[in-house]
Parts: C-alpha cells; sequence; structure tokens
C-alpha cells in the first residue's frame, strides 16, 4: 500500500471539484464518498441534491470560525492510498475503514478525540482513494502532524499485513517519484509499454551512461528523438534541462517536459555533472576526451566491461560505503550501455535488469564518484563499440558480462540488506533475477558449442580433466561432474592447459575467488572465469573440434605472475 501525503492548499473547493471531477485525463470513474468526519456528510457523487459547495462549506467552517489573522494560508491537507499492482480490489467499506485508520494515524483525527479535524475520503478508482482535511480542529487549535507522511507508512504496513496485500517496504526519500494516476491511465489509452515519465527516466539515463561530457550527453538526447529544452542563464550558464516525448502532449496540443531532477534525483543536471567530473564539465573537453580511445569491437568492449565489473564487485565486497555507493551507481551505467546495445533475444530482460536496478543505484549513501572511473569508461566503450551480434564471440563475452553482472546485483543487495536499505535491496535481488533470464538466452549458443567440444574429446583427456576438478575443489567436484555443463568446463580446463597454463591451480584460483552459491549453474561460472582469466575466446563454435591431448611445458613464474595479476 503506497501513502502519499501532497503539497497542502488553500481551496477546498478547488481540490473536490478536481476529485468529483472527470481527471485530467478523463481517467475518474464514478467518484463518491468512502467515509468522512461525519456520516451524513453531503455525497456530490451519490446525492444529486448535493453540492461541491455543500461539502466545502461544511468541511471549511472550523476554519471560517477563526478570525482572519489565526486562519492558516494552506488549510488543505491532501493524502493519497494506493494499493500496490496486483493487489485485489477492496471494497468501499474496506477503503473507508483504512481512510479512518490514516487520519487516525496521521493526527488529523486521533482516534477518540471528538475535536479532531473534518476530512472527506473520495474514491473514484478501482486501486486508490484521496483523503482531503482542513487544518483547524473543531476546537480550533491546529493538529499535530509532525511526521504525517512517515506516520502514514507505518500505518500502511500494518494495513497490509491485516488485509493480506503485498508487503511493500517504507521508501528513504530516494526513489524516482512514480506515475500518477492519470499519467498511467493516459498510457494505457496510447497503449504505451510505460507511462511517458517512466520511458523519458529510462532514455534519459541511457544517454547519461559513459557520456563524456554535457555536449555528448545532450547530443544522445536529441539523436533519441527527445525534445529538449535548455535552461540558461542570462550570463549563458546552462542550469538545467527538460526533456519530452514528442508524441506526449496535454489538451492544448502541447509537449509534455518534465525536468530531469523530476524524472529521478540523480538525472538532475548538478547530479549528472557529479559523474562528469571537474575535469569534463565543459563540451570541448567532453568531446576531446571522447577521441581518446577507441573502444574496437563489441566482444572487446565486453570482455573490458566484465573485468571492471569484477574490479568493482572487490570494492563492493570490501570497500568503504562511498567507493561501494559510487560502483553501485556506475555498474547502473553498464546495464543501462548492455541493454541499449544487446542483440534481440536479450534486449528485453536486459532493459528490465536496468530498469529494476534503477532503485538499486540510490541511497543516502553518498557515491565517491572518482572510484567509478573503470565502469563509466566500460559503459562509454559499450555505447561506442556499437550493437552486438547475438552469436560469435560477442555474443558469448555477452553472456560472460551478464553472468559477471549478476554477482554483482547479489553483491549489491547483500551490500543494502546489511544497511537496512530494504527498497534497494529487493530491486537489486529483483534485477538479478532478470539477468539470470537474460544469460539464459545469451549462453545457449556459446555454452551448447563449449558441451559439444567438451563431449569430443578424447576419453583419456575427459578423465584427465575429472582428475583436476577433484584435485582442484574436492568440495565441488561430485556436484560439477554431475551438471550438464560438466563438458563445457572440460573443454575450457583442456583449452587453458593448450594454451600453456595448469589447470588445476586456475581452477582453485576461480572457485575461491567469490561465492557460487547464488550460481544457477556452477560449471557455467567457472567457463566463464577461466576464460576470461586466461583469454581464452569466449565463442568456440569455429575453432579444431579437439585440442591437443599432450600436456604442455610448465608455465615460467613471470607468466603465472601475470596471469594472476589480471
Amino acid at each position: 500500500m503506497i501513502p502519499r501525503v501532497h503539497r497542502r492548499g488553500s481551496r477546498t473547493v478547488g481540490l473536490l471539484y478536481y476529485l468529483y471531477g472527470p481527471g485530467t485525463y478523463e481517467e475518474h470513474i464514478d467518484p463518491h464518498l468512502v467515509a468522512a468526519w461525519d456520516s451524513l456528510a453531503p455525497d456530490p457523487g451519490r446525492d444529486p441534491q448535493a453540492t461541491h459547495a455543500d461539502l466545502q462549506k461544511l468541511l471549511d467552517q472550523p476554519v471560517e470560525a477563526l478570525p482572519k489573522s489565526r486562519r492558516p494560508a494552506k488549510h488543505v491537507w491532501h493524502l493519497s492510498v494506493r494499493v500496490a499492482p496486483g493487489d485485489p480490489a477492496l471494497s468501499d467499506e474496506q477503503w473507508g475503514e483504512i481512510a479512518r485508520r490514516m487520519v487516525a494515524a496521521t493526527g488529523i483525527a486521533p482516534a477518540d478525540d471528538e475535536a479532531g479535524c473534518r476530512w472527506a475520503a473520495v474514491r473514484h478508482a478501482d486501486d486508490h482513494i484521496h483523503i482531503l482535511a482542513t487544518l483547524v480542529r473543531e476546537d480550533g487549535r491546529r493538529p499535530r502532524l509532525h511526521n504525517d507522511a512517515r506516520r502514514s507508512q507505518a500505518e500502511a504496513r500494518l494495513i497490509e499485513a491485516e488485509y493480506g496485500l503485498k508487503r511493500l517496504s517504507t521508501g528513504d526519500g530516494t526513489a524516482a517519484q512514480r506515475p500518477t494516476s492519470a499519467e498511467r491511465h493516459k498510457a494505457e489509452r496510447q497503449c504505451r509499454e510505460r507511462p511517458a515519465r517512466e520511458e523519458l527516466r529510462e532514455t534519459v539515463r541511457r544517454a547519461v551512461a559513459g557520456a563524456a561530457g554535457e555536449t555528448e550527453f545532450f547530443d544522445r538526447l536529441a539523436s533519441s528523438g527527445l525534445l529538449v529544452r535548455r535552461r540558461v542563464a542570462p550570463s549563458g550558464d546552462l542550469l538545467g534541462y527538460t526533456v519530452a516525448l514528442p508524441d506526449n502532449r496535454n489538451r492544448e496540443g502541447e509537449p509534455v517536459f518534465y525536468s530531469g531532477s523530476k524524472l529521478a534525483p540523480d538525472l538532475s543536471l548538478p547530479r549528472i555533472r557529479e559523474r562528469f567530473g571537474e575535469a569534463q564539465q565543459s563540451g570541448a573537453v567532453g568531446r576531446k576526451q571522447g577521441r581518446k580511445r577507441s573502444p574496437g569491437a563489441p566482444a572487446v568492449a565486453r570482455r573490458a566491461a566484465t573485468q571492471a565489473t569484477w574490479q568493482a564487485l572487490l570494492v563492493i565486497d570490501r570497500g568503504d560505503d562511498g567507493a561501494a555507493a559510487a560502483q553501485i551507481a556506475a555498474a547502473g551505467e553498464v546495464l543501462d550501455a548492455l541493454a541499449k546495445t544487446s542483440a534481440a533475444h536479450t534486449r528485453r530482460e536486459l532493459r528490465e535488469a536496468a530498469f529494476a536496478f534503477e532503485r538499486a543505484s540510490r541511497s543516502h549513501v553518498r557515491a565517491v564518484r572518482r572510484h567509478d572511473r573503470a565502469l563509466r569508461q566500460a559503459a562509454r566503450d559499450l555505447v561506442h563499440s556499437g550493437p552486438a551480434l547475438g552469436r560469435g564471440e560477442d555474443g558469448a563475452t555477452t553472456a560472460m558480462l551478464i553472468d559477471m553482472l549478476f554477482f554483482l546485483a547479489v553483491a549489491t543487495a547483500s551490500w543494502h540488506g546489511k544497511r537496512h536499505h530494504a527498497q534497494q535491496a529487493a530491486a537489486a535481488q529483483q534485477t538479478a533475477e532478470h539477468l539470470r533470464t537474460a544469460y539464459q538466452s545469451a549462453a545457449g549458443q556459446p555454452m551448447g558449442a563449449l558441451h559439444r567440444r567438451g563431449r569430443q574429446l578424447a576419453q583419456p583427456l575427459q578423465q584427465r580433466q575429472a582428475d583436476v576438478v577433484r584435485q582442484a575443489v574436492p568440495e565441488l567436484a561430485e556436484q560439477i561432474l554431475a551438471e550438464p555443463g560438466w563438458f563445457a568446463l572440460a573443454a575450457t580446463l583442456a583449452d587453458a592447459e593448450a594454451a600453456g597454463h595448469e589447470p588445476a591451480g586456475l581452477l582453485s584460483e576461480a572457485a575461491a575467488r567469490r561465492e557460487l552459491a547464488s550460481a544457477e549453474s556452477v560449471t557455467d561460472v567457472l567457463v566463464w572465469r577461466l576464460r576470461r582469466a586466461v583469454d581464452l575466446p569466449a565463442d568456440v563454435s569455429a575453432q579444431p573440434t579437439a585440442p591437443s591431448p599432450m600436456p604442455p611445458p610448465a608455465q615460467t613464474g613471470r607468466q603465472q605472475s601475470r596471469r594472476r595479476a589480471r
């Protein structure tokens, strides 16, 4: 259940006209009272003899009874209460009881207090009600509304438990503003996948992912098809920006613009500038830095992003809070960039993963931005390397990167959970589930090729790799040898051996690098860790079918040191 305290107003009748009217986008259906301070209060929605003015006069009587000098300038209090998507529809009687509990919990009309404020609860949709109250009590005093928003959230948690509704976590004020009811209804009428606010937020996040400076950011916004307005001071300095979808218009036919801060707290221009750093805030510098490095093919960019993600994992596990928060925020940019450049069969799940992780990337822990450079560069390289095919080396390295991002999402959920960031932890866990599904789509072809390669190994070589597993990871050996991915791991160990590496040491190190309990397939994880660690091709479909069964010469100390440093 989602309660929201709105800004206070000065015109009771104005709010009543809105609540009982058709709505901004004709979304209000059958407006009527479900509860009020007085059971005999007139209901303009159900009583043809009652008017908005009748109800307004009764609500405002305690205010009008005061001398003008004592009347509050903003005397109209407004709370909306909405059930979560997927919750069952509640009856008018249930909504009426919820309204009474909310006005009692927030201090508007405490239980057993006959001198409380006058209030009314209006329902004009299946999933929510609006409660309005006038902020003068019957005894002429003002209500005690300290922390009314927090108290409404606490009461919502109790109501969820008692009514069997979806259990939500109380927010911490860092979430992006949810689409309004009017925005959601408008999206449904226009057959949009998401409300305009969410479409814009996703597009802006993709535009800023890895951008080197303001010029590149605004160029990306323009090329994405958005309408962009810049707010410029008389001095010529850029103060902010607003964006709109070309086909999202109001009644006058004008585009509906949203500022960056209205889309999400971290999409305001000052917060975006923090990502660029002091040296990159001008467009000229951004363009110059953008030419410094060529990301190469999509596969190269994905391998580099995998390595940067691994380093970020270490920081999240062991670094201080500011550094970890920076890595988590920048990981959101990598997800945005990967979704933007992914092949069709993984695009939807990666978009959903990026959309979910957006909530996990913000908290009250302030990110120390200098720690996020590697991930932001990885996001930049992903964007500039262009779209990847769903097959071959870039398709296989996509699976490798998704596998690493899955572990980063799990680590992020754990990090937030330890700090009691319930909403962020849940969002990171949801991200991990989307990444798990995306991985299954991305890994089918490359893991299938490795599986066939492993099955074609000579029996003595297969047996030798099984012995390597028992020697290197005895506690996991039986599980690994029983998994369908065992043959892919056998092929990888044979490839590593043929390339001059000692497979037992490699496997032991790969298994010890991080937990494997959250992995759906231990062998898949070990395959990608090994192939990344020793630069083996991610896609083997075009390689010879059988690596040499002869063991290679032992590595030199310098070769082993170079491999461990990766």
